[in-house]
């Protein structure tokens, strides 16, 4: 049978297709702009005969049926980074969390750690050869699929053919449901003047033919916009945003001088607008990896000149960060900044930074703080950070003793914390 006939043997709707799944099952679905909705929507459907389903996923945006409290007891999250959708049921202690670095999600699944026997992706028509791209969202994705006993895909014609190790054939799949949907987006905000103060910091470590890594946000979008000149800029990172496709779009990104992977943007996932979206849709510059190849730290070294920028909720006077919970409450995931902090430490020529501003809630708190908050867990230890921009300047803490760190620390916090965040030093003997 050729792959064209067997594809037509294989349609069927998403009512149909979520048949397969029985309880007690554990299925994996896509996340960020790649949920399968239609599928999650027929699963949803079918509530009340089934029970006991673990629900495997990375970051879910936007409304998730299946995260209800009235799913209770029929479907449950494994979530492997805490999103809007589910964020609610986790805390409620309806869902589960997995502390995990990104780039070793898909050892969960490969590994049978995590056993799956469904997978619901979202991919992109298939091409004249029977491949289907993950299109936005390879990520854990691939390995999900071929570790699972059944796969369902959602094939989508407004879902980007993104080049790369990014692609699953028609013969390793057991259903599929065709839709035609919009996929989600995320729009950028200006930035704020914290954030671009922040943003001009950066932009003075970044030196010319340096690889870059940012994700998303106001912060990174203020970094983008500060470089200019002809700087031979490279990319290598877990996620593609608009600020980065409008730094291509202005000549700041050529990946010339790159060591790895020379003239190609590396990428795991895609997050921001329609227009981004068209953006990457079979773009030669572009190929999107595995998240345990994008991430991996000891790949991300091999990027000579790798500068990693990545936020945090707050650090402490020994440069502990805190980046997945507010206290006990747990608000996203390790996500990749481990992975790349590390990887930019190891790489010739690398800075790994930590930006923040330096308070929250309308400046009534510090970011930078004697202590994390009771509960807080630490993403990032202490050993392995380096450079901590605010918007009040750079502290490069790295080799620095405790003494010396919270001296630092202190220097860029904002003006209003400084006094009781030196008393607070004293008092833990950071300072003399």
């Amino acid at each position: 049978m050729n792959w064209l006939d067997d594809y037509k043997s294989k349609l069927t709707s998403a009512a149909e297709a979520v048949q397969m799944i029985r309880s007690g099952d554990r299925v994996y679905y896509g996340g960020n702009a790649a949920i399968p909705q239609a599928l999650v929507n027929a699963l949803a459907e079918r509530k009340d005969e089934l029970e006991n389903i673990q629900l495997n996923h990375v970051l879910l945006i936007g409304e998730d049926p299946l995260s209800k409290p009235e799913m209770s007891g029929h479907f449950r999250h494994n979530s492997l980074f805490v999103g809007p959708a589910d964020r609610e049921a986790v805390n409620d202690g309806r869902a589960d969390y997995v502390p995990i670095f990104l780039y070793m999600i898909p050892r969960l699944f490969t590994e049978r750690i995590v056993p799956l026997d469904i997978s619901m992706v979202m991919v992109s028509p298939p091409d004249e050869h029977g491949f289907m791209s993950l299109g936005v969202e390879t990520l854990a994705s691939k390995a999900a699929c071929q570790s699972s006993k059944l796969v369902i895909v959602q094939v989508n014609e407004k879902m980007p053919r993104i080049l790369g190790d990014s692609f699953i054939h028609v013969s390793r799949i057991q259903a599929v449901v065709e839709t035609t949907e919009p996929l989600p987006t995320l729009q950028s905000k200006p930035a704020t003047e914290v954030e671009t103060t922040i943003g001009n910091y950066i932009a003075e470590l970044i030196e010319p033919g340096m690889t870059i890594q940012m994700g998303i946000g106001g912060i990174p979008d203020a970094v983008y916009a500060a470089l200019d000149g002809p700087l031979e800029l490279g990319i290598h990172t877990e996620m593609i945003s608009d600020g980065a496709m409008q730094a291509i779009e202005r000549g700041l990104i050529t990946g010339a001088q790159k060591t790895l992977h020379p003239g190609k943007v590396i990428i795991t996932f895609a997050l921001g607008s329609e227009k981004l979206y068209e953006f990457v849709d079979n773009n030669p510059l572009l190929e999107a990896h595995p998240v345990d190849y994008v991430n991996d730290p000891f790949i991300i070294s091999q990027n000579d000149n790798l500068a990693a920028i990545n936020s945090a909720i707050e650090v402490d006077l020994t440069g502990q960060v805190c980046s997945d919970s507010i206290g006990s409450y747990i608000y996203s995931g390790f996500g990749g900044q481990v992975d790349f902090i590390r990887g930019a430490a190891r790489s010739k020529g690398g800075k790994p930074i930590i930006a923040i501003p330096s308070t929250a809630k309308g400046g009534t708190m510090s970011r930078i703080v004697p202590f994390l908050k009771q509960g807080a867990g630490v993403v990032t230890s202490r050993a392995d950070v380096h450079y901590v921009v605010t918007e009040y300047g750079v502290a490069n803490i790295f080799g620095m003793n405790l003494l010396e760190r919270a001296q630092a620390l202190i220097s860029i916090a904002h003006p209003d914390f400084q006094e009781e965040l030196e008393a607070a030093a004293k008092e833990r003997k950071l300072l003399l």
